[in-house]
């Protein structure tokens, strides 16, 4: 509540009036002049109150009278009173209603009751009242106050004392917070200065206001009094203690820094008065040495004093903090004295209080900067800022040396005594276990082991010793307090230094980007000013601050102190990184790296690092000392064993948690402050890969690290406390390098080099050995590149060079499968990013990209490749539709097989190649199309693998049949691009460079697919070749009317004949060894068994190809101008394919040579080229224009003139221009006559019999059956087309072909085959195709010209000479042929054939056409008869002879059949004498067959026998009806040559091999009794022209008559001779015959006109009567039936003819 509000005034008067009336009371008796005092104050209490407004302003006004009363009470010196008063006083003074005058009064009186010692307390409470509520106490009065209370404290009473210590203080406050207000009030008015007079010690105090005047007085007097000197202005003073002066000193220095900043006169006090007296009383510490003086000699050196030393220090440090702009020299000299209290001769607790003096200048960064900026950076200067920190790092060094026990200086410390120490060092290393026994935090070196306490909150210096104002012994320092506060210390500065220096970067940064902004042309730059201090800072601390650190990370043993120098580590590293100090940065990440890795690890980057700094810095003692080996170090818990990353095996090496934890800091440095390590990405590269490679984590995807198995060697041991940790670390790993995607560009061109540098590094060690190498950097590598992509350009080339020349190439497998890994998920992942501008749009990115997937193609190694060709395919799958101008690339990888390269890879490479045509043809540039062909075809021709082969001329199919559909599309596309590269071309002034140029580029694309499958059509891979063979004419025959004409021209010349020429060659070159087996366990049938059969099924199919174009395309092809020398060039390849001495090939030749025939004529189109044109006009037709070009190489067109006669004769006389529409027809007959004049050469070339040699020679080559069968087969259709100039010339020529065909025998291994079984009479196929095409001849003449049936003779001729067949076997050479009735096939080579049926297949024909023909003039002149009988008159001779039965009967009946047509017609022309030789022949004839020498063969049945007689019966019917009839047109010794002959038959002698059953069947009885009864008949005949005739006949019958009768005479005498034997079966034979000519001749003379018959006739045939009556006799029953019969006719005979008598004749 406030004292001025009316309420509290009223209350204050209402206490007033009771404390006087209080008084008043107490003093009525003792002291009556204070009683009445009282009540007159109570009057003029209420007098004031009464009278005016403002109470407390009067009431202040006479304030002396007021309070008189009650300073007159506190004179009594009565306990009671004095304390009613002194509360009555107080009361007045909280209301602020004392004067100036008042006050004085008041302390006075208080002055004489401290005194007289009373109420000490309530004096001192009241001065503090009176002090603090109001200014109105001044000068002389203020300084008796201060007084009064200093005399205070230092009574008898300690609560006393330390109230009056509390109040002094508070005292000194308010005097100095008064001075603060009162500038505050004068701020805004300014004074002029009064100049100085001169330089006197005291400064004038007149230019002070008065607080301010007070202020300086009792500071001056604080100085005075400290320095044990008289005080100026406290008068009075009778004791004073220089601690509690230091203290106040201290307390006003600390409180009030800006009264000595702003005020010259108190600045004038700090330099004058502080500065030397802090100096003059440090002096005793600066000289003390502990140990220094022996114990023998007394030390005469003044002994630090605990608690001064400790006040001193607190003074300086506020001196330091406040004030270091005034006092830079004497701070300087502050600063040097600190750090030499550091020394390890200074007692313990002087070292411990100047360490937490350290440690307060540690926490103020700028003071430190000041320092440094004041001293270091000042030339002839003590570097104090350096000095400060070395201090640090030496203190916290000879920590660790242990001190020498037998020094009795020793004692002032006795934590660190012998006793402890030896404690401290038995505690953990008991047993060995660890830090097991303890949990405390310590640091351990060299078995020094020092605990570590929490000394104050990080960034504070919360002093212990330096607080303990009321020690005054030294206190006893627990042992590691200093260790503790010193490594508070250094981390606190580490923090200060670099986060101050951090922000201020940070601001500049800013500016200078603002300053950027504002004007962008201007290269704003920081000033170097700030940059220098900095610099500096870090150039003086980094040494000190490393070997600490170093050194106390060495020691430490818990987690949270190493984490914590660690930091401080790592901040500096960062720190010097970004002010670009190379070394420190360096110097500091080795030590982390170091500290990371095993102890002694042997890596050169670090060691050579090391050597560089230990020459620039000094070592601080100790440095240079190995660590301890960690089998001793018990402090440290071992969490892994692995191996070293070294060439040579060296063991292994174990990890402790330390290890790791720096490996953390490692790996936090760079993930964080990447960007400024620059060069020294190698230290840490070069560690994280060693204690990756000893944690053993391998790469997995996308160069991740994971804990992977170590592959050799004692594998890799770690506990479960790292375990747990490895996915962190792994995880950490890759972040850090995620996190270089942050980087500026200089920066990670510094991350890639290291990395490239550590790759090389790792591939020199893997060289030789089969260890697994470390793969850190290729994975690391691959994933900085991962996560660059957005700039992938700037790293791409020296990411992708190092990996494809360096790492792909290496010969250590993993790391080239990691090379590989490693570039190919980089270019698949720069292929997926969504780049800006995107792919599509940037061409030249996107070949970068692909272009070190090319490059992986120069690599040999299969691993790599396979790697490339997976990721190609996974390249496909994902991005396949976004190539674009990256085609050419891809296949180009897809394309680059070998066939020294494995099967798999083909394989895979294969995959991609599918992938392509099935899905991406559409989305390439058409441009690649042709590249896709090239491509496709490659793996055609590898040959690692057979199905890939196949499969990929199937892919040719597929593409194209692409170009078909698409077929618009891709021109338009092509031409574009086309007339893009011409106007190139022509820019360069180069010709444009492509395959069949002049062609259209569509048409190129087909040419190049063909030349493709061409070249498959002669691997030597016999499937490949039929694969391809097939696809070939396949597409040529589905797709080829999408090529220009001019095109075909090629495809005909470069594609089809190249081909056909490469097959042909192949054929004839091919091996005829026998191929075992084809690869594996396939077997091969016998037709494909050698090179050369494969090679024949090849020629074939390709032959067969190409002549299929010809016909389905003729049309078109004849659009061509060469189109005649074309068809001249095939039919030169069938030709040579037909002669080849292989059956299938000559087989399918004529095949092809077949179909090409079978073409009509296409309307030709009324366009005729103009060439061709002019030279008809001319008279030059086509076929004969340039026979020259037109025939091929080395062969003239016209083989003999033959042509041109044709052509001739075709035309008329002379050749004439032919009109346009005949034009067509002679072209025609051109080809016709071209193909003629092969199928001639063929066939007289295949037919011709082998020469010389005897027939034990094997023939070269004989042609098969079917292959003639074909050729012959050819003629019917060749024919049509060229009958109208056929000669007989060619028809000659088609006999001799014709007759060497059937001639040919075949093969005793083909005969079953061909052969029927001998028992069926059937026509093979090629003797059918024989007469079919002399039947189509003969047809062809029928209906023909006249001029053409002079060709008919030829024709029987033909024909005839088949007819021989039948008896006499044509010959092939010399070759020896068995018959094929009685050769068993096995064992002749060759089997003639039975040509019987055929032969009588020709008779037939001849029959036939002779019936036809016989009237014709050719025929007669041409004697056709007289050759048929001539013919026939060789199996009529043979009869039973001839090789079948058949023959003869059918020679026979053709025989009658010819003579019943031809005879009529010899008749009719027996003027002409044209048969004269006919007749002859045909008596021969008959003589032959008639009494023919071979015998019947034994087995012929009784019926065959009567058969075969009828057969003769019917011939001399013939005779009877046709010849002799017509005796006077048939010459006269034909007639007699007839005649003989029946005489000869009428009487036949029997045959001796008969029976006795079939005696009467086998004497030809039949016949014989024909021919006596023709023979009658004609002897008898009445119309006998001439008698020379009639006198034949007569003879003929006497010569008859008488032989009979000698042969009855010599049987009458044999039979009477031979008695009782039964005469020989011939003789009894011959008997009845006669006896049966006799009856016949009976029968006849009974039958003929009696005036036929001559009288000597007659009497030879009575004159045989008795003879005949002899036999009656014999006793053969078979004679005896004949003679009866004999007998019988003779009763005509008995009486004489009636008509001699009637003549009178005699």
């Amino acid at each position: 509540m406030s004292t001025s509000t009316p309420e509290a005034v009223k209350k204050l008067l209402e206490n007033m009036q009771t404390d006087l009336r209080s008084l008043s009371m107490e003093c009525k008796k003792k002291f009556p002049p204070v009683k009445e005092a009282a009540e007159s104050g109570i009057v003029k209490i209420k007098t004031i109150a009464a009278r005016n407004t403002d109470i407390l302003a009067s009431l202040k006004e006479n304030s002396s009278e007021v309070v008189q009363p009650f300073l007159m009470g506190c004179g009594t010196k009565e306990p009671k009173i004095t304390q009613l008063c002194l509360a009555a006083v107080q009361r007045l003074m909280t209301h602020e209603v004392v004067s100036e005058a008042a006050a004085g009064n008041i302390i006075n009186m208080l002055w004489q009751l401290m005194e007289n010692g009373l109420e000490e307390l309530k004096l001192l409470q009241t001065v503090l009242v009176l002090l603090t509520t109001n200014t109105v106490v001044h000068d002389e009065i203020l300084s008796k106050a201060i007084v009064l209370c200093f005399r205070l404290h230092f009574t008898k009473d300690n609560i006393t004392n330390n109230t009056a210590a509390a109040t002094v203080r508070q005292v000194v406050t308010v005097v100095f917070e008064r001075m603060v207000a009162e500038d505050e009030r004068f701020k805004g008015i300014v004074e002029q200065p009064t100049p100085v007079q001169g330089n006197t010690n005291r400064r004038s105090v007149s230019t002070l206001r008065p607080s301010a005047k007070d202020a300086y007085m009792l500071f001056q007097d604080l100085c005075q009094l400290v320095n044990a000197d008289a005080p100026y202005w406290l008068v009075g003073m009778t004791e004073m203690t220089r601690t509690f002066g230091l203290e106040l000193l201290e307390s006003v220095l600390n409180d009030f820094p800006g009264v000595f900043l702003q005020h010259q006169e108190f600045s004038f006090l700090l330099k004058e008065r502080v500065c030397p007296l802090v100096i003059k009383l440090f002096s005793p510490n600066i000289k003390f040495r502990q140990g220094s003086s022996g114990a023998a000699s007394p030390a005469p050196v003044e002994k630090p004093y605990f608690p001064i030393c400790m006040r001193l220090l607190r003074v300086v440090s506020v001196l330091i903090k406040h004030f270091y702009s005034l006092l830079v020299t004497e701070c300087e000299i502050f600063l040097s004295l600190l750090v030499k209290f550091l020394d390890g001769e200074k007692p313990q607790w002087l070292r411990a209080v100047a360490v937490e003096s350290v440690h307060r200048l540690c926490v103020q960064p700028h003071l430190l900067r000041s320092f440094c900026q004041s001293y270091d950076m000042k030339q002839h200067s003590t570097k104090v800022f350096r000095d400060i920190v070395n201090a640090l790092g030496s203190f916290i060094q000879s920590l660790f040396i242990i001190p020498n026990t037998g020094n009795p200086a020793a004692t002032n410390a006795p934590a660190v005594g012998s006793g402890a120490q030896a404690a401290a060092q038995g505690g953990p290393g008991a047993g060995g276990q660890g830090g097991s026994l303890t949990t405390q935090a310590a640091f351990e070196y060299r078995g020094t082991w020092i605990p570590l306490m929490t000394v104050s909150v990080q960034g504070s210096a919360k002093a212990t010793y330096l607080e303990m104002l009321d020690k005054v012994e030294p206190p006893s320092i627990p042992e590691g307090y200093a260790m503790s506060v010193a490594f508070s210390a250094l981390l606190d500065l580490v923090r200060g230094i670099t986060s101050m220096i951090e922000r201020e970067l940070a601001k500049e940064e800013e500016e200078v980007a603002v300053r950027r902004e504002a004007n962008p042309d201007q290269n704003a730059q920081a000033e170097p000013g700030a940059h220098l201090v900095w610099e500096e800072m870090v150039s003086a601390c980094w040494c000190g601050l490393l070997a600490a650190l170093s050194l106390l990370l060495d020691a430490s043993t818990d987690e949270t102190a190493t984490e914590s120098i660690l930091k401080a580590e790592l901040t500096m590293a960062s720190l010097c990184g970004r002010l670009g100090l190379v070394t420190p940065r360096d110097a500091f990440i080795t030590a982390i790296c170091k500290a990371s890795l095993p102890p002694h690890y042997a890596l050169t980057v670090l060691s050579s690092n090391a050597t560089n700094l230990n020459n620039k810095a000094y070592s601080i003692q100790g440095q240079s000392v190995q660590i301890i080996s960690p089998s001793s170090e018990s402090h440290q818990q071992v969490v892994a064993v692995g191996q070293p990353l070294t060439v040579q095996p060296q063991g292994t090496v174990v990890l402790t948690a330390k290890n790791i934890q720096c490996m953390r800091t490692l790996l936090n440095l760079a993930h964080c402050h990447g960007a400024v390590l620059g060069t020294s990405w190698q230290l840490v590269l070069a560690t994280l890969q060693h204690l990756v490679w000893i944690l053993g984590l391998k790469p997995g995807v996308g160069g991740a690290l994971k804990p992977g198995r170590a592959v050799e060697g004692p594998s890799t041991v770690l506990t479960t406390a790292v375990m747990t940790d490895l996915p962190f670390i792994s995880n950490i790993l890759s972040r850090l390098f995620e996190s270089s995607q942050y980087l500026d560009d200089v920066s990670l061109h510094h991350l890639i080099n290291a990395l490239c540098s550590l790759s090389l590094e790792a591939m020199e060690m893997a060289y030789g050995t089969n260890k697994e190498p470390s793969l850190f950097a290729v994975a690391k590598l691959l994933e900085t590149g991962l996560v660059n992509m957005d700039r992938i350009e700037i790293l791409w080339r020296p990411l992708t060079g190092h990996l494809l020349e360096k790492v792909c190439q290496h010969p250590n497998a993993r790391m080239r499968e990691w090379g590989a890994e490693a570039v190919t998920a980089l270019i698949k992942a720069g292929l997926a990013y969504k780049h800006n501008p995107p792919l599509a749009q940037n061409q030249r990115l996107q070949l970068l990209l692909l272009n070190p997937l090319k490059e992986l193609s120069n690599v040999l190694h299969a691993d790599i490749r396979q790697k490339q060709l997976e990721s190609v395919l996974q390249i496909l799958q994902s991005q396949g539709d976004s190539l674009g101008p990256g085609w050419p690339l891809v296949l180009g990888v897809i394309g680059a097989i070998r066939n020294d390269q494995g099967e798999s890879l083909i394989r895979t490479a294969f995959q991609c190649l599918q992938l392509v045509v099935t899905d991406f043809l559409p989305t390439m540039p058409c441009m690649c199309l042709q590249i896709v062909v090239d491509v496709a075809g490659s793996f055609g021709l590898q040959n690692q693998e057979l199905n890939i082969s196949l499969t990929s001329i199937g892919l040719l199919w597929n593409i194209s049949d692409y170009f078909f559909q698409r077929g618009e599309a891709i021109t338009q596309d092509l031409e574009r691009e086309e007339a893009a590269l011409q106007k190139q071309a022509q820019e360069k002034g180069e010709p444009l460079n492509r395959p069949f140029h002049p062609a259209p580029p569509f048409d190129c694309l087909w040419l190049c697919l063909y030349a493709k499958l061409g070249q498959l059509c002669v691997d030597p891979r016999p499937a490949v070749r039929k694969s391809a063979g097939q696809t070939m004419f396949s597409t040529i025959a589905a797709h080829g009317t999408l090529l220009q004409q001019s095109t075909w021209h090629i495809v005909v010349w470069k594609v089809l004949f190249h081909l056909l020429d490469c097959v042909r060659k192949s054929s004839t070159t091919a091996d005829k060894e026998k191929i075992e087996s084809g690869g594996g366990n396939i077997l091969i049938h016998h037709s494909r068994d050698t090179a050369e059969k494969q090679w024949a099924e090849t020629w074939v199919l390709t032959l067969a190809g190409v002549a299929r174009i010809f016909n389905t395309r003729r049309y078109l092809l004849q659009q061509l101008g060469d189109f005649f020398k074309a068809w001249e060039v095939l039919l030169d390849h069938i030709q040579s394919a037909a002669l080849s001495k292989n059956n299938e090939v000559s087989l399918a030749a004529l095949k092809s040579f077949q179909e090409i025939l079978q073409i009509g004529t296409p309307v030709k189109d009324s366009a005729m080229s103009t060439e061709a044109l002019a030279l008809a006009v001319m008279g030059v037709p086509p076929v004969l224009i340039d026979p020259l070009s037109a025939s091929g190489p080395g062969r003239h067109l016209l083989r003999s003139d033959s042509m041109l006669e044709r052509l001739t004769r075709y035309n008329g006389a002379e050749l004439q221009a032919p009109p346009q529409g005949e034009e067509s027809a002679l072209e025609d007959a051109a080809l016709w006559w071209s193909a003629w004049n092969t199928w001639y050469r063929t066939g007289t070339d295949s037919t011709r019999p082998p020469s010389g040699g005897t027939g034990t020679d094997r023939p070269s080559f004989v042609p098969s059956q079917p292959f003639l069968t074909a050729l012959v087969q050819i003629v019917p259709a060749l024919y049509q087309h060229i009958e109208t100039g056929f000669s007989m010339e060619d028809l000659r020529k088609l006999g001799v072909i014709l007759h060497g065909a059937v001639s040919i025998p075949i093969s005793s291994d083909a005969s079953p085959f061909i052969l029927p079984s001998y028992t069926e009479a059937v026509l093979t196929s090629l003797q059918e195709a024989v007469l079919t095409a002399l039947d189509v001849l003969q047809k062809a003449i029928c209906v023909g010209p006249e001029s053409l049936q002079v060709m008919y003779p030829a024709i029987f001729e033909q024909l005839l000479l088949f007819v021989e067949f039948s008896c006499k076997p044509p010959q092939y050479g010399k070759l020896e042929t068995k018959h094929v009735a009685n050769a068993k096939y096995n064992q002749a080579e060759w089997v003639a054939l039975n040509y019987v049926p055929f032969a009588e297949r020709s008779l037939e024909v001849v029959v036939d056409q002779y019936h036809k023909t016989a009237c014709h003039k050719a025929v007669i002149n041409e004697k056709v008869l007289q050759n048929i009988i001539k013919t026939l008159r060789m199996p009529l001779g043979l009869k039973y002879a001839c090789p079948s039965e058949s023959t003869w009967k059918l020679a026979v009946s053709s025989l009658l059949k010819v003579l019943s047509i031809g005879l009529p017609v010899a008749r009719q022309h027996a003027s002409s004498g044209m048969f004269e030789t006919m007749w002859p022949e045909l008596a021969n004839a008959f003589e032959d067959f008639l009494f023919t020498k071979s015998t019947p063969p034994d087995n012929v049945s009784i019926q065959e026998f009567q058969k075969n007689e009828a057969i003769d019966v019917e011939v001399v019917q013939l005779i009877s009806t046709e010849i002799l009839p017509f005796a006077n047109f048939i010459p006269k010794d034909f007639v007699g040559q007839i005649m003989t002959m029946l005489n000869k038959g009428s009487i036949h002698s029997q045959s001796s091999s008969f029976t006795e059953a079939e005696i009467d069947v086998r004497m030809r009885e039949e016949f014989s009794k024909v021919c006596f009864e023709t023979l009658l008949q004609f002897s008898f005949s009445n119309k006998v022209s001439t008698p020379q005739e009639g006198y034949i006949s007569r003879m003929a019958l006497s010569v008859l008559l008488k032989r009979s009768q000698d042969v009855l005479r010599r049987y009458v005498d044999d039979e009477r001779l031979s008695g009782r034997c039964p005469l020989p079966r011939q003789q009894v034979t011959e008997i009845i015959f006669v006896l049966k000519a006799i009856s016949t001749l009976m029968d006849s003379l009974k039958k003929t006109q009696p005036e036929n018959v001559d009288g000597t006739t007659w009497a030879q045939v009575i004159a045989l009567y008795p003879t005949l009556v002899e036999c009656i006799t014999c006793s053969s029953s078979e004679v005896s039936s004949a003679l009866k019969e004999a007998l019988g006719p003779f009763k005509d005979f008995m009486q004489p003819p009636v008509s001699r008598v009637q003549n009178g004749e005699s």
